[in-house]
């Protein structure tokens, strides 16, 4: 068993070759690590090329669901997503905040934040950044965010509990998070569960489901609604990499469930809403000589 920090050295390598590679290969790989499958086009992720703001530049085919289309997100919102990649949710969020809102991209891995940057920058979004950090001590303030989005990033965290209690510290009073995660029903095969690109893949590294929504509880989120789940089937020409003929068989049979989960939450508290800016006339109308408001 590697060390939590053995496990973030991991997940920072393997993602600094991801964020090179092809978006059709990461799609027919466990989000992108490990062999990619012959039988299956597309394991995991679902297609963003419908929703509005998507830009192919930013898609890697990493994800496991569309949180951003879940996420409730109004004009002039501040938007966090964790685990940003090359920018996905990021620009999806960007296109619901408008330009009265701002989005804040977090990711752990330099390669990632280097490309999402040059996508942003390529695209000429100014009101989307992106900032390094660990998501278990994220760098922003206090009730910075009104919604807090990711896409199959905390099974890669060794301290989900801790990435929970930072979700609540950076919402808003009344904000809310809406979270795509793989999560499991029932137990992985031993050589599953110790294999590195079975853990980078989101795979070795979920959590069971009633652990998974008894986490969010016990970080003091209330309204915990599942607004999407699908089962993830790994294809056979994946399995065969790590386990025999015979363990397939009785992996496949035994009834362990790997999913997607998509999950809103909300923080307690009343929801400030937000106003959006006034236009320089506007400001100037309503400060008139005498009016004492300038």
């Amino acid at each position: 068993m590697k060390t939590a920090e053995e496990q973030k050295q991991l997940v920072k390598e393997k993602y600094a070759a991801i964020a090179l590679q092809d978006k059709a290969l990461n799609a027919a790989s466990c989000c992108g690590s490990g062999p990619a499958s012959q039988e299956v086009y597309n394991i995991m992720s679902d297609d963003y090329s419908q929703l509005e703001g998507y830009r192919a530049e930013g898609d890697l085919g990493l994800g496991c669901g569309l949180p951003t289309q879940f996420a409730q997100i109004e004009e002039g919102d501040t938007v966090i997503d964790l685990g940003s990649g090359a920018g996905n949710d990021c620009f999806v969020a960007r296109h619901e905040v408008g330009a009265s809102g701002k989005v804040i991209g977090i990711d752990f891995t330099e390669a990632m934040i280097t490309r999402a940057r040059q996508n942003a920058d390529s695209l000429g979004f100014n009101n989307v950044e992106f900032r390094q950090g660990d998501i278990e001590n994220m760098p922003v303030g206090d009730q910075v965010a009104d919604v807090v989005v990711s896409n199959c990033v905390l099974n890669l965290v060794p301290n989900k509990k801790a990435v929970m209690a930072e979700i609540f510290r950076v919402l808003k009073p009344g904000g809310h998070f809406s979270i795509s995660d793989v999560v499991l029903e029932g137990e992985l095969p031993q050589a599953l569960q110790e294999e590195a690109e079975m853990y980078a893949g989101c795979v070795s590294g979920a959590i069971q489901k009633s652990e998974y929504l008894e986490m969010i509880r016990r970080a003091g989120f209330e309204n915990i609604t599942l607004q999407k789940q699908k089962n993830i089937v790994i294809p056979s020409d994946i399995l065969k990499k790590y386990l025999s003929t015979e363990q397939i068989e009785e992996f496949q049979k035994g009834g362990t469930g790997i999913m997607s989960l998509t999950v809103y939450a909300e923080k307690p508290g009343d929801k400030i809403k937000n106003k959006p800016k006034m236009k320089l006339e506007e400001l100037q109308a309503a400060c008139k000589p005498g009016s004492g408001c300038c």
